[in-house]
C-alpha cells in the first residue's frame, strides 16, 4: 500500500484552493466567516467525501478468514451525506438576528456551497468544483454591482455599518455631534473608558444609511479630524 495517494492529495489542494477562492470575496467585504472558515470548510468536506467512498470497504467471511471485498452492496454515501446537514450548524452560527434585520445569510449559503464544492472534489468532479466556485464568486460580486446599479432604491439597500474608534476622552461628543448630523438612524453609541489609560476612549456606532459616500465620509473625518488611535470599519450586512 502506497504511503501517499497522489489523486487524493490533488483532490485536497483543489478543495483548499477553491475554499481560499470563495472565502476570499467574504474576508475583503470583512464578514464573519473568511478565508480560514471557506478553506476549513471546504476541504473537511473533502476529507468526508473521500473517507465515506473509499476510507470504509465492505468485508465478508471465508474458511474462517475475513477478507476484502473488492466488490459488494455498500452506501458510499452515508458519511457524505452528513455533511449537508452538519454544515447548518456551522452556517447557523453566522446569522444574526437584531430586530427585523437578519444578518449572515449570504455568509451561511457560502459555507454551504462551500461544503458542497469540497464534497465535489472528493469525489473527482473537477469540472463541478471549478465551474461552481466560478458562479458562487460571481454571484457574490457582480450581483451585488447589478443591484445597487439598477434596482430601485428600497428597503435592501440601506446597509447597517459598525465603527470602532479608540480615540481621546475629550473628542468623544465632537465625535457624536458629527456624526448625528451625518446620518439619521444610528442605532447605538456606547463609549467606555479604557481602564489601563482613563484619558482614551473606546466608542462604537452603529448606524444605517443607503448611501456608501457618507460612511466614507465619516471615516476620512475620524481619521483626519480626531485625536484617534484607531479607527475600524465593518459592513454588518451580507
Amino acid at each position: 500500500m502506497e504511503l501517499f495517494n497522489i489523486d487524493f492529495m490533488i483532490r485536497l489542494i483543489v478543495a483548499a484552493a477553491l475554499g481560499f477562492a470563495l472565502g476570499l470575496e467574504r474576508e475583503l467585504t470583512n464578514k464573519y466567516a473568511g478565508l480560514r472558515t471557506h478553506i476549513l470548510v471546504c476541504l473537511g468536506a473533502c476529507i468526508f467525501t473521500l473517507l465515506s467512498i473509499y476510507g470504509f470497504p465492505t468485508f465478508a467471511a471465508g474458511d474462517n478468514v475475513i477478507v476484502e471485498q473488492a466488490t459488494g452492496i455498500r452506501d458510499t454515501a452515508r458519511v457524505a451525506a452528513q455533511i449537508v446537514t452538519g454544515i447548518g450548524f456551522i452556517g447557523a452560527g453566522t446569522v444574526l438576528r437584531n430586530g427585523p434585520i437578519v444578518i449572515g445569510l449570504t455568509t451561511a449559503a457560502t459555507l454551504w456551497i462551500a461544503a458542497s464544492i469540497g464534497m465535489a472534489c472528493g469525489a473527482g468532479m473537477y469540472d463541478v468544483a471549478i465551474v461552481s466556485t466560478i458562479l458562487s464568486v460571481a454571484v457574490l460580486t457582480l450581483i451585488r454591482v447589478f443591484e445597487r446599479q439598477f434596482l430601485p432604491t428600497g428597503s435592501k439597500q440601506v446597509k447597517r455599518y459598525k465603527i470602532a474608534v479608540y480615540c481621546s476622552y475629550e473628542d468623544v461628543k465632537k465625535i457624536y455631534d458629527y456624526v448625528i448630523s451625518k446620518v439619521d438612524d444610528m442605532k447605538d453609541f456606547t463609549a467606555k473608558k479604557l481602564i489601563e489609560n482613563p484619558n482614551k476612549s473606546k466608542v462604537t456606532i452603529s448606524f444605517e444609511v443607503n448611501n456608501k459616500k457618507i460612511v466614507d465620509e465619516i471615516y476620512d473625518w475620524l481619521n483626519n479630524t480626531t485625536d484617534t488611535d484607531s479607527v475600524s470599519l465593518q459592513e454588518l450586512n451580507d
